[in-house]
C-alpha cells in the first residue's frame, strides 16, 4: 500500500463510518462514548486523519450494525500503520517462528520502549507530523505481540554496544529502556547478546540485518536504511548473512554475560 493508496483508503474507510454512524443516528460524541474513544478519535478517523485502531473497528462494527463491513477492512487499517517500505517485512515478521537480529544503530523496534520510540521518530528528518509519530509508535507497540505468541518464537538479538550507550530522549529514557532489555532477557525464548566496542575482529561491519524463518517456509533476511529496504529470498545470499549471524553471536558476549553487562550501564546513569 503506497503512500497515496494508504490516504485513500483511509478516507474511504473514514467516509463508511461517519455513513453509519448518521444512519444510526448517533453524533461523533455518542459514538465516542459507546465504542470508548474520545469525540477527537472518532472526527480524526472520520477525516482520514487517523488510522483506526483494531479495538475500534470492532466495537464501531458492532455498536453501528455494520454486519462485519467495517471489520473486514482490518487487516488492510493494520498495514496502513506501517511506512510502505515495511509493510512486507510487518507481515512476514508476526508469522516467523525464529527472528535473528543485528542491531548496529538504535535498538530494535520489537525491543524499544514507548518513549524510546517516540524519541526516534522525533529526530526524524524531515519532521513528522504528530499524528503520524503517534501512529508509528502505536504501530511498534503492536508488532511487539509476538514475545507473547503462542507457541513462542524463538528470538534472538545481538546488540552493539554503542547503541546501548546512546541517551536518545535523554537518560531517564535510556535507563527505562535498558531496564525493558533485562526484562525481556529473561524470556526463555529471548536471547539477548552485547557485542563490545573493544573487540578488534567484528564481523558485523557490513551493517544490520534481520533473518526470519516463516512457518513451513524458507529463511529469509531483511536489511534496511534511509527509508529503504530489500528482502532477499535467494538462499546462497540468504546462506551468507546466517553464517555471518552465527561467527558475530559467537563473537559477542554471551546472554548471562551481556545482561550483567546492561545492569552495569543502568548503573552507570
Amino acid at each position: 500500500m503506497a503512500g497515496t493508496e494508504r490516504s485513500a483508503f483511509l478516507k474511504g474507510f473514514g467516509k463508511q463510518l461517519k455513513l453509519l454512524r448518521e444512519r444510526a443516528g448517533l453524533t461523533q460524541a455518542e459514538l465516542a462514548s459507546r465504542v470508548g474513544y474520545s469525540t477527537e478519535q472518532v472526527a480524526s478517523v472520520e477525516c482520514g486523519r487517523r488510522i483506526p485502531k483494531p479495538e475500534l473497528i470492532d466495537k464501531a462494527d458492532d455498536v453501528l450494525g455494520a454486519g462485519g463491513l467495517l471489520k473486514a477492512m482490518k487487516e488492510e487499517a493494520a498495514q496502513a500503520r506501517y511506512p510502505a517500505f515495511f509493510r512486507d517485512a510487518a507481515r512476514l515478521e508476526a508469522e516467523a517462528i525464529e527472528l535473528q537480529v543485528y542491531d548496529t544503530v538504535v535498538i530494535n523496534g520489537l525491543l524499544q520502549t514507548e518513549e524510546y520510540a517516540r524519541a526516534l521518530f522525533g529526530m526524524r528528518r524531515p519532521l513528522l507530523d504528530e499524528d503520524v509519530i503517534g501512529q508509528r509508535v502505536a504501530a511498534r507497540l503492536v508488532r511487539q505481540e509476538i514475545f507473547s505468541a503462542r507457541p513462542a518464537p524463538l528470538l534472538g538479538f545481538v546488540i552493539e554496544e554503542s547503541v546501548l550507550r546512546k541517551p536518545f530522549g535523554g537518560k531517564q529514557v535510556l535507563r527505562g529502556q535498558l531496564e525493558q532489555l533485562l526484562l525481556l532477557g529473561e524470556k526463555r525464548n529471548v536471547e539477548l547478546q552485547v557485542m563490545p566496542t573493544a573487540r578488534d575482529d567484528n564481523a558485523g561491519v557490513d551493517g544490520p540485518f534481520t533473518l526470519m524463518t516463516p512457518k513451513g517456509g524458507e529463511q529469509l533476511a531483511y536489511l534496511e536504511g534511509q527509508g529503504r529496504s530489500t528482502l532477499l529470498t535467494d538462499r546462497e545470499e540468504v546462506h551468507a548473512i546466517a553464517a555471518r549471524y552465527g561467527i558475530i553471536r559467537a563473537q559477542a558476549l554471551t546472554p548471562q554475560e551481556s545482561l550483567i553487562f546492561i545492569e552495569k550501564l543502568l548503573g552507570e546513569l
